[in-house]
Formats: C-alpha cells, sequence, structure tokens
C-alpha cells in the first residue's frame, strides 16, 4: 500500500510540474519567461527553464522516515544517485517531516515537495563538514551548507513544500531584536551571553567570536576552524558555478545564515517562492544573488532578518581578483517586507553590478527601499541600473539610500548609534575605489518613511547620472544629497509629515 500511494503521489507531482520543467522539451511550446528579457534597456538574452528528464523516483522508496523522527540523509543520497544513474530526473518528496544532513544536488535533478512535504535539516553541527567556500564575498572556510550543488546543470527545486534550515541552532541573538520573553528562554535554553544583550548559542560559537571581524574568523589551522565549528555557519542553499536553475513555487525558511546564495551561476529562474527569516535573524538575508549571469527574480515574497533582494559580486581584493560581475537581471512582481533593505546592492560588489532592471515590487515595513551600499577599500562598478513601478510603506528610515560608507550596520543601527561619516576629504583614487553611475529611478510611491532620500557619495568619486522621474514620498525628513553630479530630478514630491 505504502509503495502504492508514493506512486500515485509521483505521478501526480509530475503532471502538476510537467509544465513548468518540461517546455523546454517541446519546441513548439513557448517560453512563459521569454517576456521578461523583452525589451529591456540592454541587450540580454532569453532565459528559460532547466530540462530535466522524465524519470521520477519517490523518496520514500529509498527508506525514508516522514515523522522526522530519524535522519533521512543516506535516504536522499541513495534517490539522487539512482537518478543520475538513469540520467536525470524528479526525486519527488511526498508530505511528511524529512529529517536531515545535508542534500546534494546534481545534474538533471529536480527536487519536487509535495504540499505537506517539509525537509529540516537537522541541528548537529557534526554532520556539517567545514570546507573552502565563500561567504559574505570572501574566500573563507564554512560548515557545508544544507542544501548545495556545485558545478552542476539543469537542476531545480520545486513544489509547493517547505525547506527548514533550524537557523535558530546555528545563529546569535541580540536581546534589542526580540522579547523580553524570548530573552529569557534563550538564555534558560543554554548557550552564552558574550557581552550585554548579546547572546551566542555555544561556546565554539563564542571562541569563533573572539577577534573576528564582520563574521571573519581569525583561525588559520583545521584545529583552529574545527575549534570554532557552529560560528561557521553556512548559507542554508548554497548554488556554485551552476548553470540553468529553477528555484519554483517553494517556501525556503529559517536558515543558519544567509538563505538563497547562487553564487557564478549562469540562466538562474527564481519564481513564485516564499523566503522567510525571523526579523531578528542576524545575516538572514532572504535572497544573495552573487555575480551571476541572466537571472529572473519574479513573483517571489521575502522577509527577512537582513537584506531581501541583495546583489553582490566579491568583496575587496578576494572579489576584485574573481573579477565576475553580477549582470543582466529582471526583478519583477516580488514583496518585500521585513528587512534591512526591499532591493539592495552591495556591500560586496567588487566585481561589479551592471544591466538590471528592477519593476512592479513592493516593499512593506522594511528599513529602508532600495538601498545601495558600499565603502572605499571595494572597487567595482555599479551602472546600468533601471528602476520602475516601485510602491512602498511604512519604511523606518530612508525610502531611497546610497551610502559610500558602509560599516556593517544597517541604516537604522546607523542613525541610533549617530554616526557622523567624514564625506569631505577626499582620498587617492585607485582600483579600490567604488563607482556609482547611470542609474535609472522612476515611478516610485512611499507612503511613509523617516528620511525621503540620502545620497552619501565619495568626495574623490562621486554618484554620477542618477535619474529621478516621478517620484512621491511622504516623509518625517527631506532628502540629501552629498558628493553628486548630474542628478536630475522631473516631478520629485517629497511631503513633509510630523
Amino acid at each position: 500500500m505504502k509503495k502504492l500511494i508514493c506512486t500515485v503521489l509521483t505521478l501526480v507531482a509530475f503532471a502538476v510540474t510537467a509544465s513548468a520543467l518540461n517546455q523546454s522539451h517541446c519546441n513548439k511550446c513557448d517560453n512563459p519567461y521569454k517576456k521578461y528579457t523583452q525589451n529591456l534597456p540592454f541587450a540580454m538574452p532569453e532565459v528559460k527553464a532547466p530540462s530535466i528528464p522524465d524519470t521520477k523516483v519517490c523518496l520514500s522508496e529509498f527508506g525514508a522516515d516522514p515523522t522526522g523522527a530519524q535522519l533521512s540523509t543516506d535516504a536522499f543520497a541513495k534517490a539522487i544517485d539512482a537518478l543520475v544513474q538513469k540520467g536525470g530526473g524528479h526525486l519527488i518528496v511526498p508530505a511528511g517531516v524529512w529529517l536531515t544532513g545535508p542534500i546534494v544536488l546534481k545534474s538533471n535533478i529536480d527536487l519536487h515537495l509535495e504540499m505537506g512535504a517539509v525537509i529540516q535539516f537537522a541541528a548537529d553541527e557534526s554532520l556539517y563538514p567545514i570546507i573552502k567556500t565563500s561567504f559574505e564575498g570572501l574566500d573563507t572556510r564554512r560548515c557545508q551548507s544544507p542544501l548545495s550543488a556545485n558545478g552542476a546543470t539543469n537542476i531545480s527545486i520545486t513544489g509547493k513544500g517547505a525547506i527548514d534550515g533550524n537557523g535558530q541552532y546555528w545563529r546569535p541573538v541580540k536581546k534589542s531584536k526580540v522579547t523580553d520573553a524570548h530573552w529569557k528562554q534563550l538564555l534558560a535554553s543554554g548557550g552564552l551571553e558574550v557581552k550585554k544583550g548579546y547572546w551566542v548559542p555555544s561556546e565554539s560559537y563564542a571562541k569563533g567570536e573572539v577577534g573576528a571581524s564582520l563574521n571573519v574568523p581569525t583561525a588559520k589551522t583545521d584545529a583552529e576552524f574545527e575549534a570554532i565549528h557552529r560560528f561557521l555557519r553556512p548559507v542554508m542553499v548554497s548554488l556554485v558555478g551552476c548553470k540553468n536553475v529553477l528555484l519554483q513555487g517553494v517556501i525556503f525558511q529559517n536558515s543558519p545564515a544567509w538563505n538563497l546564495h547562487p553564487l557564478m551561476c549562469e540562466n538562474v529562474i527564481i519564481d513564485n517562492v516564499l523566503v522567510r527569516n525571523p526579523a531578528y535573524a542576524q545575516n538572514g538575508d532572504a535572497l544573495d544573488l552573487e555575480s551571476c549571469k541572466n537571472a529572473l527574480i519574479v513573483n517571489s515574497k521575502f522577509d527577512a532578518g537582513d537584506d531581501g533582494i541583495c546583489i553582490k559580486s566579491g568583496k575587496d581584493a578576494d572579489g576584485r581578483r574573481r573579477g565576475v560581475p553580477c549582470e543582466n537581471v529582471v526583478v519583477d512582481g516580488c514583496t518585500v517586507f521585513a528587512g534591512h533593505g526591499g532591493f539592495v546592492v552591495g556591500s560586496e560588489m567588487s566585481g561589479g553590478v551592471k544591466n538590471f532592471k528592477v519593476s512592479r515590487c513592493q516593499f512593506l515595513g522594511t528599513d529602508v527601499g532600495l538601498r545601495f551600499k558600499s565603502t572605499r577599500g571595494r572597487g567595482g562598478i555599479v551602472e546600468n541600473i533601471f528602476i520602475s513601478d516601485i510602491s512602498m510603506m511604512d519604511i523606518k528610515t530612508d525610502a531611497i539610500t546610497f551610502n559610500m560608507y558602509y560599516g556593517g550596520k544597517s541604516v537604522a543601527e546607523m542613525l541610533a548609534d549617530g554616526d557622523n561619516p567624514d564625506n569631505t576629504t577626499k582620498m587617492p583614487v585607485d582600483e579600490t575605489t567604488p563607482i556609482f553611475r547611470n542609474i535609472d529611478i522612476q515611478d516610485v510611491v512611499c507612503s511613509g518613511a523617516g528620511r525621503a532620500m540620502e545620497f552619501n557619495g565619495l568626495p574623490e568619486m562621486p554618484m554620477d547620472g542618477i535619474n529621478l522621474k516621478n517620484i512621491t514620498i511622504r516623509a518625517k525628513q527631506d532628502a540629501v544629497f552629498t558628493n553628486c553630479t548630474n542628478i536630475k530630478q522631473e516631478n520629485v514630491k517629497i511631503i513633509l509629515e510630523k
């Protein structure tokens, strides 16, 4: 009976997803994503969903436990290997709670979660070995990501289920971001309050904090890294150097660090997903698209503890050495709830960011709406960014901000701490000087912001060629422009409110 049920579920699941995944099999079928790359202000090739073979297997056929009582790590690995032996196909995850260690996707595989299917990654650091990787734009070591692929072609994660990273096992917490009751529960649960109002989940995490700067530990040897194992919390979904990627329909939640992190991937579609983290999640970015080419982010919702939709391309010397920009990207029809920023570029943008179209998005209660951030030392060029048809409400700080003095804090934290960087003293211009130019923002409405806009450029490299058109912002404070050149304003209305 169990095998029969699984077979029926597999057939139903495959029928439901066939139109999304296999339209590329039929030359007569139109590509539903073609519309997003038409009539753009820059050249961008058509992006198609990956072509996945018709073969399908069900996870429960490989001895997986649907109750979450036992690890199903081996079952996932065996199912994926079985599909690889057949040339690829669809791994159907039926309803249930599937507790597991890391899952590694391989070429020509679709991981499909049925409604009611929950993949939960186990809260056990020993399951996630320390590997060489990239985090926050730097070459470093971190724990293996719960869900990953490296160098794969034609991969997808689809369906109506949820993927949970058990992030509370990994993350530190600031008292200021949680309720008193929550804080008391944390203190009672174990871990350490390493400084007033700052809790970490374990002694190994506390060791990693010593001397660390912006999540970069002082460890050098294998033993030193192993001693701070949990401090090296991973991004939940890491896709590195992959081509033809589809994330569709699934809920991605509760990540240890960043939630979704496509890195140096090509032909990426993120469609109709929900990406969420608690508002107090440290480094809990929803999506970090880094050094990717030809990507669509459409019809999706993001609710984050840090930045919502964030664009990156490496940090400082590591990013410049990689030299891979994030380019040819369309963001359309997306919603961002809580988070440090709705649509964000930087601060790790040393490889460059160019050719972006962001349209028909809404930011509801984010700290900042449109957020561009960098600092001296990054280098990189951000250019040809076209933003239109944006609606915002209840923005806590700036509706639009360009800050070239980013120091690792949110805008709210900077304002609370009274940060006032020196924006008058010129420094020499070299490869480490970030450049922001040719950015078009129009048809924006913001109902309620702390400040309308902040443009704070470098005196040695002012922001150049910013076009603001048809913008209405209701805010408590007016716009501020510093170290900018060639800023054009047409029909820009700022309504000051008490």
